[in-house]
């Protein structure tokens, strides 16, 4: 199988398709798993973490085609030019890319700096525990949104600003948005949604930047030798994926965000206290 064997590749997507709609960061989990397993951060691992997001992103738009395929069919605003004609038109694709755009540049501009951060489970830990007790209280925050609400281009460039926060291992790209979303005074589900649909570009791009690196940096017979991995992987975590997130939409419109909250703090504190006893978590 090359760097990871069978047994390691499942598992790792299987926490990949659980976690990445939830908020409870599914880097931080791969890391954690990763290191539960005793795998080698090598350069394939790394990349494969990521590669395999490409799996979950195929399971939004299978759940959602409907929604995902669509132009908007409504009039334009009288005397709109082309331009705002056109954008109207491909309304939901616009506003997906300007919640895109903080996290696209950001993430080109410090792309090695948050691979350093990813060697740490110590900031995962932390931020697992922080961004937990956050959520204990966010329902309480932000008020439960409108179903009237309209999502405009200010709204979703600010939901893309909260995404950017989801660069440091730990914070969870899922809850950062969905927070974001309830700060636009979104309704939980509506946030939930968009925050999926804003998956698909964001790890897309993130997908597509670690293959292409990889390639560049003449990396072409590692993924040409670990391909059984990577087929399996994207497999194991669109399946995965589809389940989670028919779960996590119908759990968070009735019960909120509190149990996981819960969950972040229990297994962040929980790390924390064995790094503090002495034991060595972090990935060599």
């Amino acid at each position: 199988m090359g760097d990871l064997t069978t047994f390691e590749t499942i598992i790792i997507a299987i926490v990949e398709g659980l976690t990445e709609f939830l908020p409870v960061s599914s880097t931080g989990h791969m890391i954690i798993t990763q290191n539960i397993l005793g795998v080698e951060s090598t350069e394939f691992v790394k990349a494969f973490t990521v590669i395999i997001q490409f799996g979950a992103i195929l399971s939004v738009v299978c759940l959602y085609w409907k929604r995902f395929f669509r132009l908007n069919h409504t009039p334009a605003p009288a005397g709109a030019s082309a331009l705002k004609c056109f954008l109207h038109k491909f309304d939901f694709y616009w506003k997906l890319q300007v919640a895109f755009i903080p996290a696209a540049i950001l993430g080109f501009l410090f792309s090695d700096k948050i691979d350093e951060m990813l060697e740490s489970v110590a900031i995962v830990a932390v931020m697992l525990v922080i961004g937990g007790i956050f959520m204990l209280f966010c329902d309480k925050i932000f008020s439960k949104g409108s179903e009237d609400t309209v999502l405009t281009e200010k709204k979703a460039f600010n939901i893309g600003l909260f995404q950017c926060i989801a660069m440091i291992p730990g914070v969870s790209r899922s809850m950062a948005t969905i927070v974001g979303g309830m700060a636009q005074k979104l309704t939980r589900k509506d946030a939930a949604e968009f925050s999926f649909f804003l998956a698909v570009p964001t790890m897309f791009a993130a997908t597509g930047y670690k293959v292409l690196k990889l390639f560049l940096d003449g990396g072409t017979e590692i993924l040409v030798n670990n391909m059984p991995a990577l087929i399996i992987g994207n497999v194991v975590a669109f399946v995965v994926a589809l389940l989670a997130i028919k779960f996590f939409i119908s759990f968070v419109t009735k019960y909120g965000f509190k149990a996981f909250g819960w969950y972040r703090i229990i297994v962040g504190g929980t790390i924390l206290v064995m790094l503090l006893l002495g034991y060595n978590l972090e990935i060599g």
